[in-house]
């Protein structure tokens, strides 16, 4: 969607990324007055998007996996909601319209551990630990609530500018 784009109280400020089900962007909340990252369902292998930003399955046979797809959307993201572990992205709020859903969550500066990996090639093992260890305590929680991450990868591992880690993009869950 555009810039500008309003959703609710959030709007659209750019993209922050695109994968296989979806579409993330920097939106702000303008009841808030902060930044967000919401996350649309939108699966461009069986799925496209009208001009009027609707979302829908590509055809009929695609119909009863879209649904099943956002349905699981919706679900993950309410689940996700209930993490409240500093290492894990935290959900504020899921909703849908377009026919399609959007998961709200806290929007993180800093930048992947794969776009550091890239600029250093290497990271001392203190560094190392001091990124992983938070990760697995907050994955202990999830895991608890028999959830599984299935796509950690240093593009999913986030650090902030304070050095801290969290885990994004809980897509593959």
């Amino acid at each position: 969607m555009p810039e500008g784009t309003q959703l609710h109280w959030y709007r659209i400020r750019s993209v922050l990324g695109k994968g296989g089900f979806g579409i993330t962007y920097l939106a702000q909340d303008t009841n808030l007055d902060r930044p967000a990252a919401i996350k649309e369902f939108l699966p461009t292998e069986f799925a496209t998007r009208d001009a009027d930003f609707s979302v829908h399955p590509d055809s009929a046979q695609h119909e009863e996996l879209y649904r099943w797809g956002l349905n699981r959307f919706i679900e993950e993201a309410r689940l996700l909601s209930r993490f409240e572990h500093p290492n894990i992205v935290r959900v504020h709020t899921v909703f849908e319209e377009n026919n399609t859903g959007y998961m709200v969550m806290a929007y993180e500066e800093g930048r992947s551990l794969k776009a550091l990996l890239n600029e250093r090639s290497t990271l001392d093992e203190s560094t190392l630990l001091g990124l992983l260890l938070p990760i697995l305590e907050g994955l202990e929680q999830v895991h608890q609530k028999q959830f599984i991450h299935r796509d950690i990868k240093p593009d999913n591992i986030y650090v902030r500018e304070d050095g801290s880690p969290v885990l994004l993009d809980f897509d593959s869950a």
